[in-house]
Formats: C-alpha cells, sequence, structure tokens
C-alpha cells in the first residue's frame, strides 16, 4: 500500500543542497532521499535584491526537491494496512491475503517475506541507513 510521504520527510537540507529523511516506524532505519544541488549554492548575491530573488529561488527549488524525494520514498516505503505505520520494504511483508508490517504479521501469525527480498535494489534502498 503506497501513500502520500508529505507529512513524514524531514528536512535535512544546507544552504548548498536539498534533501530530505524518512524513518521507518517499525524499525527506526533512516532513509535519505538522493541530495539536488541549489542551482546558485555557493553563489553569493551582489545585491539586496539579489539577495531576495535567491532567497524565492531557494525555497522553489526546495518544493521540486521534496516532490522528487517524495517520489523516490515510495519506492522503498508503504503504510501498514493493519496498524497505519510507515515502514520500509524491510518491514514490510508480501503475505498471502493482504500485505502488512512484519509486526502485525507476527501479531496475526500471517507468513511472508519482505518486499526487499522479492524486488530488485534500486539506488533509494541504498540510502536506508541502519539505526
Amino acid at each position: 500500500m503506497k501513500n502520500n510521504l508529505t507529512g513524514y520527510l524531514k528536512d535535512c537540507s544546507t544552504s548548498d543542497e536539498f534533501r530530505f529523511a524518512i524513518r521507518c516506524e517499525e524499525c527506526g532505519n533512516i532513509w535519505y532521499s538522493t541530495p539536488v544541488r541549489f542551482s546558485k549554492a555557493g553563489v553569493e548575491p551582489a545585491t539586496d535584491g539579489k539577495k531576495m530573488i535567491y532567497r524565492v529561488l531557494y525555497e522553489k527549488e526546495k518544493e521540486q526537491a521534496a516532490v522528487l524525494a517524495e517520489r523516490e520514498g515510495k519506492e522503498i516505503f508503504s503504510t501498514c494496512p493493519v496498524c497505519g505505520k510507515l515502514v520500509c520494504d524491510r518491514c514490510f511483508m508480501i503475505c498471502d491475503e493482504v500485505d502488512m508490517c512484519r509486526r502485525c504479521a507476527t501479531m496475526l501469525k500471517e507468513r511472508g517475506e519482505p518486499v526487499m527480498e522479492k524486488k530488485p535494489k534500486t539506488s533509494a534502498q541504498e540510502t536506508l541507513v541502519k539505526n
């Protein structure tokens, strides 16, 4: 079950690049989006007007980077239909009748395999950091 991740994105951006993180509510592992460089990184605005323009541009590019991060995160995060937790592909199980998180599968005595073992590894999965 894929979902809207906007509320789960933690902003880890700097003045030079945009980056976001999502924490798995089951295992606690943290995934980091691919960094996106700010187009004016390292450029010092020459005037107060340019400073204001760069600030607006920064926010616009940050919003665009957040959209990309959400799209990237949807490749490895799912919401458990039983408990509602947002979990990574290591904790989300493909079960016979209903896919669910590892904890719910154990509690309901359902058998399954983690999504991560069922699909090819993506670059997004490689940025899942053990906590």
